[in-house]
């Protein structure tokens, strides 16, 4: 097992306008399971080919452990890699699937066996080691992937998108697998997606990407719960986190904000310097409180589109002219029209720049 040092990386493809990565730099630690995330086109596969040698950086430096493997061919630097494609040969049975990486460097027979069963008997193959990938679900090729990467005691372990080719209910399984067996065997990893539920429940800090440069690295509660820039609020949840606009205004000491010309809200004590300027409030949907009666520092909205979700609902209502989405208990009932107070919890505000779309204070 290795850390693995990522120093103001930047790659521009030849004929593009703008660069892939844009100065990126990141420390994953020895034994970390390291999520990027983001959606398409944000650099996260390009990163993940520069440190696994399948790209060339034009800027920047990648480390290993104590080696500058920058500009080393894959082969030399001791990484395993799960594809998003499974990439199993089609001719060889599941054995000779796994062994292939081992026989291709030399390992005697008897320790290739070995690794396989080992593998095999993590990953749940054992019953089928001798049947051709044909003969094998989706998921179970996958794990043959998988089972490939781990028994080659690489000192990190990448994975590019790895779920996405399965189907819902198989994903949320084999999700589950992966990060049970990444724990077994603590492998340093590098695990890339553009799906959020397979980032916050997989890494131990999420790396969330956009236009080639890193917005916010953290551990996913933190990232979800405290995001630092509309974007990564925006980005994360389902539905995504609620943004209002309003006018940061107050007197004698108080602050608050005004929504519209009947609708306000406390605002923390902290913002007091930004009194006149306009701000957006970001609030997850999860968060608000929601009655059919008025109540201290609630705020009024009226109903638009009501969604039962089975252990919960979603109300989508206009508040002060504007759309929030409250998420409330599956016994909460309600109909276009109806008003509603809404309880937006002081703890649960998030307070950003309209212009620059940064957090304006720390939460």
């Amino acid at each position: 097992m290795a850390e693995v040092r990522m120093r103001n990386l930047a790659k521009t493809y030849p004929g593009g306008s703008t660069p892939a990565t844009d100065d990126v730099s990141l420390d994953v630690e020895d034994g970390e399971f390291m999520v990027l995330l983001g959606p398409s086109g944000c650099g996260k596969t390009t990163l993940l080919r520069m440190v696994a040698g399948l790209e060339l950086p034009d800027e920047g430096q990648v480390v290993i452990g104590s080696r500058d493997v920058t500009y080393l061919p894959p082969r030399d630097r001791n990484l395993s890699m799960v594809f998003q494609s499974y990439a199993v040969f089609p001719h060889k049975k599941v054995r000779a699937n796994i062994a292939f990486g081992l026989r291709m460097r030399g390992v005697d027979k008897a320790q290739v066996a070995r690794k396989v069963d080992w593998a095999a008997e993590l990953l749940q193959l054992a019953p089928f080691l001798d049947r051709f990938p044909s003969q094998l679900s989706g998921g179970q090729r996958q794990r043959v992937a998988v089972a490939r990467a781990i028994v080659m005691d690489a000192d990190v372990l990448l994975m590019d998108e790895p779920l996405s080719n399965l189907d819902a209910l198989l994903r949320l399984s084999f999700r589950a697998e992966l990060k049970r067996l990444v724990g077994e065997i603590g492998t340093t990893t590098l695990y890339v997606t553009h799906d959020q539920v397979e980032a916050l429940s997989l890494g131990d800090r999420v790396a969330v990407m956009r236009d080639g440069r890193i917005m916010q690295c953290d551990n996913p509660i933190s990232v979800y719960d405290v995001p630092t820039s509309e974007f990564v609020g925006g980005f994360l949840g389902s539905p995504p986190m609620n943004f209002l606009s309003g006018t940061l205004a107050g007197t004698n000491g108080v602050t608050q904000v005004e929504l519209g010309s009947d609708q306000s809200l406390p605002a923390p004590q902290r913002l007091a310097e930004f009194r006149g300027r306009p701000v957006r409030i970001g609030v997850r949907a999860e968060a608000i409180g929601v009655s059919r009666e008025p109540g201290d520092g609630a705020a009024r909205c009226v109903v638009e589109v009501f969604e039962p979700l089975g252990a919960s609902v979603l109300i989508t209502a206009t508040l002060a002219g504007q759309l929030i989405k409250v998420q409330a208990p599956a016994s909460f009932r309600a109909e276009p029209g109806d008003e509603l107070w809404l309880d937006l919890k002081q703890d649960s505000l998030r307070w950003y720049d309209p212009d620059s779309g940064v957090a304006l204070i720390a939460a």
